[in-house]
């Protein structure tokens, strides 16, 4: 009896040391995943930080006007710091204008391939988030075969028999440096590339337009007053014509008033394929083919110029561009593939678990003596890759840094394509005021010249003469009027068009809604 007494004490000594090995082991375990945890808190490759607006409060250096000058009773005021409208073109005040518009953001394919470049890049985010649930496979086998023990050395006839095998597995990959999200954060830079682009087409699209109807329309005015021109200068030759037969003018005044006759009358087909061009141009942008849809004729006078021109600060610019959002959202996406470099050439740790059952028969499946299951962990490290992966993160710091000067590129032509618009306004406006004068003035010579010849102190040749030297001060007027609303619109789209101003729904069907 003390024999056995002692060896049921020994017999719990050992139990007693094994269960104290196996809590041991157990608190390594669960130590080791939570270490694993903490170092996954952190994520390898620098944080990405939204790049500083420059720090200047002007567009232009030196002292920025706030309006322009007085040309026909318009001053156009800059308004630094107000609001830009989203739906600019409205401040035209052109229904015709506002429907081709309507009608170019329902159909402009050129909208739709942006939406689906930003669409396919959100389902490339989303299936990009599924790195962070665990993979389960299921697998089916169904095979008959025929086994022989010979190959043991037994001589026993061979068997045939079915096999069933029932399997699923589970593996899950510990993003330990941060590698996976990593990649997820440049799939979601990916996603403010696309969105930006597809801002940026919907203000290259509407900007077009409006330059577009612009410029038709001052095709159709300058058409019009050629006509006028070419008329007046007929005459004159017909008038030199008579003179020069009466032998009061050389034959040469004639041949000089029949140039300039013919030189008029080939600007008339250039005037008229510009104008044929834009046409086909808006109808193109309005999702159409020149032989089923024609763009409203706009003239000059359906146009009001905006006097009230929002000015965005220099330090909002940055954030509303929409190129300069891609660049931004672009340096992001490199300074994500950074760290997805660099965890490339950390160790990986993977969980993975499986359970299998097998059996000769369908009903035998599911038995518990038929079933197997393992459970573990694996580590893999890159150890030679014959500098590839090495490299592959020096690409990816390069490419961060080029980047980033694109970015300062992108901000620098903004700034200077703002300070081009304010500054050519002021221009514009102080031109349109000169050639106004000039055609004032040649209004009143005109005049003159027609009492003098009532009066009998002047020449018919003379009249025709004013009248030629009017409609060409009206010419160079409409010109000047179109670069002054081109212009405006340069404005506009160089401030990036106040898309971040328009509530959901207000644009219409295919507009971009800020994400």
């Amino acid at each position: 009896m003390l024999a056995l007494s002692r060896q049921l004490k020994a017999a719990r000594r050992r139990m007693a040391a094994r269960v104290h090995a196996l809590q041991g082991s157990w608190r390594t375990f669960v130590g080791g995943i939570a270490v694993l945890l903490l170092v996954c808190g952190c994520a390898v490759g620098p944080n990405f930080h939204r790049p500083d607006a420059p720090h200047v409060t002007q567009y232009s250096h030196g002292t920025e006007s706030t309006e322009t000058v007085s040309v026909e009773g318009s001053v156009q005021r800059f308004e630094l710091g107000k609001a830009v409208t989203a739906e600019w073109w409205h401040l035209f005040q052109s229904s015709k204008l506002d429907a081709i518009i309507t009608e170019a953001i329902a159909n402009n394919p050129g909208l739709d391939a942006v939406q689906a470049t930003l669409k396919a890049s959100q389902d490339n985010l989303r299936s990009g988030y599924g790195i962070f649930d665990p993979a389960v496979d299921a697998d089916i086998g169904v095979a008959r075969e025929r086994y022989t023990s010979a190959n043991i050395g037994e001589k026993v006839p061979g068997t045939v028999f079915n096999l069933f095998t029932l399997s699923t597995s589970v593996s899950y990959a510990l993003d330990v440096f941060g590698g996976q999200r990593r990649l997820v954060e440049g799939l979601h830079a990916e996603v403010d590339v696309a969105h930006a682009n597809e801002l940026a087409a919907y203000l290259a699209l509407t900007g077009n337009i409006v330059n577009t109807v612009i410029a038709r329309a001052a095709y159709r005015a300058e058409v019009d007053a050629t006509k006028q021109l070419i008329e007046l200068q007929k005459e004159q030759v017909q008038l030199a014509e008579i003179q020069a037969q009466a032998g009061t003018v050389p034959y040469s005044t004639v041949l000089s008033l029949r140039s300039q006759l013919a030189s008029y009358e080939a600007t008339i087909p250039q005037l008229e394929q510009k104008s044929t061009q834009s046409g086909h141009l808006l109808t193109a942008l309005t999702g159409h083919v020149p032989a089923e849809w024609r763009a409203p004729d706009v003239s000059l006078r359906d146009l009001t110029l905006p006097n009230d021109l929002p000015v965005s600060l220099p330090s909002a610019l940055v954030r509303q561009r929409p190129d300069i959002l891609a660049a931004e959202a672009a340096a992001h996406a490199a300074s994500a593939n950074i760290g997805v470099a660099t965890a490339a050439l950390l160790p990986s740790v993977t969980l993975n678990g499986g359970l299998q059952a097998a059996s000769n028969s369908t009903s035998m499946l599911f038995p518990a003596n038929g079933k197997a299951w393992s459970i573990g962990a694996d580590a893999t490290a890159p150890l030679f890759e014959g500098g590839t992966l090495w490299f592959r993160r020096k690409a990816a710091l390069e490419n961060y840094r080029q980047a980033m000067a694109l970015y300062r590129q992108t901000v620098l032509g903004a700034f200077e394509q703002v300070a081009d618009s304010l500054r050519a306004l002021d221009h514009d406006a102080r031109s349109l005021l000169a050639e106004d004068e000039s055609l004032a003035a040649a209004d009143q010579a005109l005049h003159l010249i027609q009492a003098n010849y009532q009066a009998g102190l002047a020449t018919y040749l003379d009249v025709l003469n004013a009248d030629t030297q009017y409609h060409l001060a009206t010419i160079a007027d409409i010109q000047a009027i179109a670069v002054r609303y081109q212009d405006t619109v340069a404005l506009f789209a160089a401030l990036g068009g106040g898309w971040w101003n328009v509530e959901r729904g207000d644009l219409g069907a295919g507009a971009p809604k800020e994400q």
